[in-house]
């Protein structure tokens, strides 16, 4: 048990001295991830981030399309893009769009002066470069006082806890995995509105295999293809 939450503290360590670019430069073979998605244990969707490189910049594309239905009839449908621009292992950009229904929300941010620029439809203003993007590719995310959402700019300030090494079977293959959970940290929230969600990243590889929360049902990402 010692061994063990030594191992723990180094990790934790060595995530928190680390560079941001550092963190990015360590997925440098990565090309492709994609997730199935789940609510209450129905597929019913995918989550797909493309990795494309050229010299030192490198574009991280992302699609999520999904829908909720009942006896055959839509209730809800969303679909979302969005790109990341890296240079030299520092997100410089972002943009994206996403479709709740009939609802449009956004996402335009870039680097200016070190500090992030966001025009989102819930959000307009400026943060520190040190506020991480909340697309969960990147385990630096979990290093970070804030995330920004990906869907509409929001600052959501949040606490990490890491819960432990597990190991986890998703379509008979099993990870070895570290599993931390991420919650607000402003109380004062509406529920909806409260971060609470379980992610898994590999042991080793530190790559994201796992997310799981609760919101009008049981949510689930589940690792599907990494190349």
């Amino acid at each position: 048990m010692l061994k063990i939450n030594k191992i723990i503290i180094l990790f934790l360590f060595l995530i928190s001295t680390f560079p941001v670019n550092a963190h990015v430069q360590h997925y440098d073979k990565l090309n492709r991830i994609e997730f199935d998605i789940f609510r209450n244990n129905k597929q019913i969707g995918q989550h797909i981030f493309i990795f494309e490189r050229s010299g030192s910049n490198l574009s991280v594309k992302s699609e999520i399309n999904f829908e909720i239905k009942k006896l055959g009839v839509v209730l809800y449908k969303y679909f979302a893009q969005g790109t990341e621009y890296f240079e030299d292992g520092i997100l410089t950009k972002f943009t994206s769009k996403t479709k709740q229904n009939k609802k449009d929300k956004y996402v335009n941010m870039k680097l200016e002066n070190d500090e992030y620029v966001i025009d989102g439809s819930s959000y307009k203003g400026k943060v520190p470069k040190t506020y991480i993007l909340g697309t969960w590719w990147d385990h630096s995310i979990i290093d970070a006082d804030a995330q920004i959402s990906a869907v509409s700019g929001r600052i959501i300030k949040q606490n990490v806890e890491f819960i432990g090494k597990e190991k986890i079977t998703i379509n008979g293959k099993i990870y070895d995995t570290l599993h931390f959970n991420f919650t607000s940290t402003d109380k004062k929230l509406k529920k909806d509105k409260k971060l609470n969600t379980h992610v898994w990243y590999d042991e080793k590889t530190l790559n994201w295999i796992k997310a799981a929360f609760d919101k009008k049902g049981k949510w689930e990402y589940k690792l599907k293809l990494i190349k």
